[in-house]
């Protein structure tokens, strides 16, 4: 009878070749057709902006400040009174137009209404009747850092909503062995170029109302130069807003005021950063 023997595997050659590696494709990639993505490395100055308006956040709410926040503002109206409603509060400011107390009643109502620029209207005419009531100015001083993240909100709101109104996004571009582009997308290119224009807008809006906040605050801790709480507050809103000047003589002044105050060692930290950045 005829042997048969089992075939072995056959053991790779020597020298055979390794798989030659796929070539690296110089389409885009799925992420790189996606909007955000996209808006994220052509736009990263409003992704800053974002970062800003969050840092301002701890202004509004006073994390860390140990002084007041938006929310103990509200809680404290300077003793205006609650439960009105805006017509009943302007038929009584437009009856009493020197009554500080109407004017006060009436942008307590408006914030109740959620009207934050009502409500800055009408604590300016209370505070032209009173321009010496600190409670005013620092209730001022909230409201606009409150309208400044109602703007914040609405730049996210039309970021959203450009994210669904460019289905063309999501198709590659043609591009060259280089990766340039050689046609444009034209709804991306309209949609970013709106998304661009309304944030610079808004953030316009967001630096007007920041300003104006530390402007209140400016007046407040001329009301009070003896308070330590102003003094923070002043040097947290001109920080978040670009005020280096007014940051770094505010902070040395609640550091004069109050050398053992818990913040102490941050304030401290925050003004050598301050210092170190404005040589710089």
């Amino acid at each position: 009878m005829a042997r048969f023997e089992k075939s072995r595997p056959k053991s790779p050659k020597p020298h055979a070749a390794v798989a030659a590696r796929p070539r690296a494709s110089t389409a885009p990639s799925i992420e790189d057709t996606m909007f955000f993505p996209r808006l994220r490395r052509h736009a990263k100055w409003m992704f800053v902006f974002l970062a800003l308006v969050f840092a301002l956040g701890f202004v509004v709410f006073g994390v860390g400040a140990g002084g007041t926040g938006i929310g103990d503002i509200f809680r404290d109206q300077g003793g205006t009174s609650s439960g009105q409603s805006v017509s009943d509060a302007q038929k009584n400011a437009a009856e009493s137009p020197k009554s500080v107390q109407a004017w006060r009643d009436l942008s307590t109502a408006y914030q109740t209404e959620g009207d934050t620029a009502g409500a800055i209207d009408a604590l300016n005419r209370a505070i032209a009747l009173k321009p010496k009531s600190p409670d005013a100015y620092r209730e001022l001083a909230g409201l606009h850092l409150t309208r400044a993240t109602e703007y914040q909100q609405q730049l996210q709101q039309a970021q959203i909503t450009a994210a669904f109104r460019a289905p063309g996004t999501a198709f590659p571009t043609l591009t060259t062995k280089s990766g340039q582009a050689t046609l444009t997308d034209p709804l991306q290119t309209a949609v970013t170029s709106g998304v661009t224009n309304d944030a610079t807008t808004l953030y316009q809006q967001v630096a007007a109302e920041a300003t104006a906040a530390v402007d209140a605050y400016k007046k407040l801790a001329g009301l009070q130069p003896n308070d330590p709480n102003v003094q923070l507050e002043l040097a947290q809103a001109a920080q978040q807003t670009g005020d280096v000047t007014t940051a770094i003589g505010a902070y040395e002044k609640f550091l004069k005021l109050s050398p053992d105050d818990p913040n102490a060692s941050v304030v401290k930290a925050q003004l050598k950063q301050l210092k170190k950045n404005a040589s710089g």
